[in-house]
């Protein structure tokens, strides 16, 4: 124990819904952290951001090499990563697989004494999910390596933020009467987060845990089924009527998630096939190595709806995403080598601080809304929906605290400077990429400047179609949504909305948030 005291200990996806409580906890319980990410920017901007304990290391798992770099002279390892959000069949299994024995190289010509990593409980056989049987074989590659494993083998995760608890919730709260699948009477062992977290920071701090498998889970053994009862009473909703269809297929089961719920379908298929197995704790050893007050289910759900009502979320499920912009952004010229990249810039000037500009501009998005055109707003969401893309349902984190790799409805934020810029990305489907740039100057005589530029690569003709067929449309909102803006400052619009163009409306971005060569 004592010479892990002395290197730090690597938490491979940091920013992620788990990596992100225990990287905070280990560094206040006195560990030194080198958070392993693929965005140091995105990561800066959390609480514990510039914690004096806390090192940065910037490596794709994807990249051994890069990954190797990053493990150098830690101790232990915690291998909190995933690939499942890709969606497609086959894709996150064989990345999960390479990134896990890129994982086990880097260990071992580093050194590291052990890896602790997070998995999913479920019996192998051919009825397994293929999430489930992607975790089994992750861990397997994991342990193939020399270096030894400790490996947590957990059902639903009951937390504020995790997709599993937003499908839960969202389902129970929108749905007064459920047709469920078959699914609905399987048996789970659901474990509160903060049990989770407390066998993590206990495996690394006690050595009975070094390279042995565990299951862990919560002292209730129910189905889904009670589950949806027991969140309706503790939400105080009416019970609800719950009738099993047996032709519902995880295919459906998924779709109907995905407009249910804000958990998108590429990742809601994958979670959804694997209700149908019995995932139930064997063996409870880790109980008498590492004791803890276990919440019951009732307990973790009334513990999660008061850290949402309380805008008291660490990470959420949507934290998973690249906070960085397109390297054509940052290229230079509007011409680039691939082709135009097309403008749609409007700016205000306002007599007022940019202090008072940044203090609305912050609540954009979630319950606020995008200020003008709201229904356009919600009408481009459902349309995103029918082709299968995330819709505008997921809201914000907090209603004011905003930060670099916050989901923000159907955009993801790239960069953020209080008082000065919001850089926003968007994650709907679209013919081609594009960044949606809010900037405030500052100008003498206390006015300032706010700019509002869109900036959009299009692919083949589709995306110009694209682009061109809503231009008209584009001008209208934008100019709206300066003035509601300024409405809402309360402070006069001295100078337009007017529409501009050229070199003004050139992105200047943080130097942490460019693209670099740790990407």
């Amino acid at each position: 124990m004592s010479e892990l005291r002395d290197k730090p200990i690597a938490v491979l996806g940091a920013t992620g819904y788990i990596g992100g409580r225990i990287a905070p906890r280990l560094l206040d319980a006195g560990w030194r952290v080198r958070a392993v990410v693929r965005s140091a920017y995105k990561l800066r901007s959390r609480p514990w951001g510039g914690h004096p304990g806390l090192e940065v290391a910037e490596a794709d798992v994807a990249d051994r090499e890069s990954l190797s770099r990053a493990l150098a002279g830690c101790g232990a390892a915690y291998y909190l990563v995933h690939s499942m959000s890709r969606g497609s069949r086959g894709e996150f299994e064989d990345a999960d697989l390479a990134a896990a024995r890129n994982m086990a190289a880097a260990a071992a010509e580093q050194g590291l004494s052990r890896i602790i990593y997070l998995g999913g409980l479920g019996e192998e056989g051919p009825d397994l999910s293929a999430h489930l049987r992607s975790r089994i074989e992750t861990g397997r590659a994991l342990q193939a390596g020399p270096v030894p494993v400790t490996w947590l083998k957990a059902a639903m995760i009951l937390g504020a933020g995790s997709a599993s608890f937003e499908i839960l919730r969202y389902l129970v709260e929108r749905l007064p009467a459920m047709l469920t699948p078959a699914w609905v009477h399987t048996t789970c062992q659901p474990i509160a987060c903060t049990n989770v977290l407390g066998y993590l920071l206990g495996c690394l701090e006690n050595e009975a845990t070094v390279g042995r498998e565990f299951d862990i889970g919560g002292p209730d053994v129910l189905t889904y089924e009670d589950l949806f009862r027991i969140y309706a009473r503790v939400a105080g909703l009416p019970r609800r009527l719950i009738v099993p269809v047996p032709v519902l297929t995880p295919r459906l089961s998924s779709w109907w998630i995905h407009l249910v719920t804000p958990v998108p379908a590429s990742l809601a298929r994958p979670l959804a096939e694997g209700l149908r197995n019995r995932v139930v704790c064997r063996e409870h050893a880790i109980r008498e190595i590492i004791p803890q007050n276990l919440l019951t289910c009732e307990q973790a759900i009334r513990r999660a709806l008061g850290r949402i009502t309380s805008h008291d979320v660490e990470t959420c499920w949507s934290d998973a995403g690249l906070a960085m912009p397109p390297e054509w952004l940052t290229a230079g010229d509007a011409p680039y080598a691939g082709g135009d990249v097309l403008e749609c810039n409007h700016r205000v000037v306002l007599g007022c601080a940019p202090e008072a500009v940044w203090e609305v501009l912050k609540r954009i998005g979630g319950s606020t809304g995008w200020y003008h055109g709201q229904i356009l707003w919600v009408l481009r969401g459902w349309m995103d929906l029918a082709v299968g893309g995330i819709g505008l349902r997921r809201g914000r984190r907090h209603p004011v605290d905003i930060r670099p790799g916050d989901a923000l409805d159907f955009w993801r934020v790239l960069a953020v400077e209080e008082n000065r810029m919001l850089l926003l990305s968007p994650e709907m489907r679209l013919p081609g990429e594009a960044v949606f740039l809010f900037q405030i100057e500052p100008q003498a005589g206390g006015r300032c400047e706010l700019r509002q530029i869109t900036r959009y690569f299009p692919r083949g003709l589709t995306g110009l179609a694209y682009w061109w067929s809503l231009y008209p449309v584009h001008r209208w909102l934008y100019s709206g949504m300066l003035r509601k803006i300024a409405a809402r400052t309360r402070a006069p619009i001295l100078a337009g909305p007017e529409h501009f163009s050229g070199s003004a409306a050139m992105c200047r971005l943080p130097d942490a948030a460019k693209p670099g060569d740790g990407e």
